[in-house]
């Protein structure tokens, strides 16, 4: 019985899906290779055979007509015929008997008495005339040689996959050290190279793999380059404003009071902490920072940076939340560092999202969530972006940046996402200290004495 709807168009065939193995260089080689090898061993086997068993039945043919001559001279004066020889013997094909009671002579290979056999046979009194010699050598040699050929062809495919499959893989053991070299210049490592030993010496002959891999590396020795100008270019366009700015400040407070007064200082106060941004994100990009980690608890921090920022920022607990006892959360860390990403992030909620601002501790992860637009596209698929504005006004810039550096630094990860509900989320993860269990047990016994860490 037809089920409704499983008629001719109801259901959909899935393709047949080829291994992931064949999409490799190497796996298209190797077919490659066993196709070629086995089309060329059948083509020269047909040839070889073809050679041979003409060559084989010619002789077996020769044999057998001289046999038929002496058979006929013998028959013609009447003496006794060899054995194997006689009119119409038994065994002798039809198709033979029938070409020869015409008039014409021929031979033919068959099996008699389980053996083959070839038959010759000439007119003899309206008759057939016929021997036979015997042909079991001559089909012996024809299957021993198709036996070699197949052998040899097996031998020589595997031997030629073996062969192509070290040849094959030497190159493509180069082209994944390129591929993951080029990861590493695209994670952020501009000292990656591939240095393969044919580009260094250009007297030796360079394969397309070479070609390659001295393009890559040219084009990160380049990169290289142009990022270092630009990171020298904007440290020192940092310092050299740092001076002149120094001294329009004081020159701002000198400024009677008024409106104008405050202006100015404002867009003072702007110009240096700009400055001073451009000046750690130098620092940053230069990955010349050096760490002061320890341990500290990580509630107390959080609670002290919303403090100074002076925003209305609330702090939720998932651990209170949830019922669960409240535990101090410590986290390895350098604690000017990571005030420095939390107040960005902070700071960022509230210039560019909506109120409420959410801080939240779950263990080590603390997560910052506004209730505005949310993060834009760009930002979401590619991080932060220096001076990267939308619309008038808007956007996120350097504050962001060194959040993602400074967490970097401190190994945190730093993620942005967007909620479902609306807003823009900011979730870092800190590297949680665990307590060893001798450590546990001194805190035990002495409740005033905590984890030590040497930074």
């Amino acid at each position: 019985m037809r089920r409704r709807g499983a008629g001719r168009h109801g259901t959909k065939r899935r393709g047949l899906r080829t291994p992931a193995w064949t999409a490799t260089l190497t796996g298209k080689a190797a077919v490659f290779i066993t196709v070629m090898c086995c089309a060329l061993a059948a083509l020269l086997s047909v040839l070889v055979h073809t050679e041979v068993t003409r060559q084989t039945v010619r002789q077996a043919r020769e044999q057998a007509l001289s046999r038929l001559e002496d058979v006929t001279i013998a028959y013609e004066t009447g003496e006794a015929l060899p054995p194997g020889s006689g009119i119409d013997p038994p065994g002798l094909p039809a198709s033979l008997r029938a070409l020869a009671a015409g008039g014409d002579r021929g031979t033919l290979v068959a099996h008699h008495n389980g053996r083959p056999v070839m038959w010759a046979a000439a007119p003899a009194d309206g008759r057939a005339l016929a021997t036979e010699v015997d042909y079991s050598q001559s089909a012996r040699t024809i299957n021993d040689l198709d036996g070699a050929i197949v052998g040899s062809s097996l031998l020589a495919t595997g031997a030629t996959l073996l062969v192509g499959a070290f040849a094959v893989t030497r190159v493509t053991r180069r082209l994944h050290q390129t591929a993951r070299v080029a990861r590493r210049i695209s994670a952020g490592d501009l000292d990656a190279r591939v240095g393969d030993p044919r580009t260094a010496d250009p007297s030796r002959p360079q394969d397309e793999v070479a070609i390659v891999a001295g393009a890559l590396d040219t084009m990160a020795s380049t990169l290289q380059r142009k990022l270092l100008t630009e990171q020298r270019f904007t440290a020192d366009v940092a310092h050299e404003l740092r001076t002149p700015l120094t001294g329009l400040w004081a020159a701002a407070e000198l400024l009677p009071p008024g409106r104008p007064s405050e202006l100015v200082r404002d867009r003072v106060r702007t110009m240096r902490g700009l400055t001073e941004d451009l000046l750690e994100i130098s620092r940053l990009d230069a990955r010349t920072e050096q760490v002061d980690l320890d341990v500290h608890e990580l509630a107390p921090l959080v609670e002290r940076v919303v403090r100074a920022s002076g925003t209305e920022t609330e702090i939720h607990s998932e651990r209170a939340a949830a019922g669960r006892p409240q535990e101090h959360v410590q986290v390895e860390t350098d604690k000017r560092r990571l005030e420095r990403v939390l107040g960005n992030l902070i700071t960022n909620a509230h210039k560019h999202g909506r109120p409420p601002v959410v801080l939240t501790v779950d263990g080590p992860v603390v997560t910052v969530r506004d209730h505005g637009p949310g993060f834009p596209d760009y930002l979401l698929a590619d991080g932060p972006q220096r001076f990267r504005t939308e619309g008038s006004g808007k956007g996120h810039g350097l504050g962001l940046t060194i959040a993602v550096g400074q967490a970097e630094v401190i190994g945190a990860d730093l993620t942005f996402s967007n909620a479902q509900d609306g807003g823009a989320v900011a979730r870092l993860t800190l590297p949680e200290y665990v307590r060893l269990d001798d450590e546990v047990s001194k805190s035990r016994e002495d409740p005033e004495s905590g984890p030590h860490h040497q930074g």
